[in-house]
């Protein structure tokens, strides 16, 4: 399973959980997924923002204490998964449009839907694909080769040289199962 597939079982496995025995709020979810996608810096500029409401870059900047650019990467990160928001004016002295931030924590569920959806995708389309094919290797760690591509290497590994002989992908099918089965639960 991909790292953001991991997250994902991990994000659904804190849901399940209580926090200090209250129902996790939105702006819990938010914090979770914050951290998922931009790390501790990402559930400062949350929190900041929460805290704060509307507000510009700079002022996140300075409630949260971090780097100005590094608060901008985590907005502009976050916005493109509809996580936070921007409304732009124009400065009356300047000319300059300002842009102000907003998080929106009712996002968040059909953020992870959306991954969700994307990392089972995947996982069905490697399982389709291990079923489909025959593999061999030469059993000293170099990773399998599917039969076509054997043949084409009369059956000696690409990196070893050694013969290459039937490899069960038994396992791999299995593993891939349950992790599909995990997220459709969860």
């Amino acid at each position: 399973m991909s790292g953001l597939g991991r997250r994902l079982k991990a994000y659904e496995d804190h849901k399940k959980l209580a926090l200090n025995g209250k129902p996790e709020t939105p702006a819990d979810s938010l914090r979770f997924v914050a951290e998922m996608l931009c790390g501790e810096d990402g559930v400062r500029v949350i929190d900041a923002l929460l805290e704060g409401g509307e507000m510009t870059a700079e002022e996140i900047s300075t409630k949260a204490g971090m780097d100005l650019n590094t608060v901008r990467r985590i907005l502009y990160r976050l916005h493109d998964h509809a996580l936070v928001a921007s409304r732009s004016e124009r400065d009356e002295e300047t000319g300059w449009f300002i842009y102000k931030w907003v998080p929106q924590p009712t996002f968040v569920s059909a953020f992870i839907k959306s991954v969700k959806k994307d990392v089972l995708k995947r996982l069905r389309a490697r399982l389709r694909y291990e079923r489909s094919h025959v593999f061999f290797h030469c059993g000293t760690g170099d990773p399998p080769i599917p039969f076509e591509e054997a043949v084409e290497l009369m059956f000696r590994c690409p990196r070893c040289g050694g013969e290459l002989k039937a490899f069960d992908n038994a396992k791999i099918i299995e593993v891939l199962e349950e992790k599909i089965r995990m997220l459709e639960d969860c």
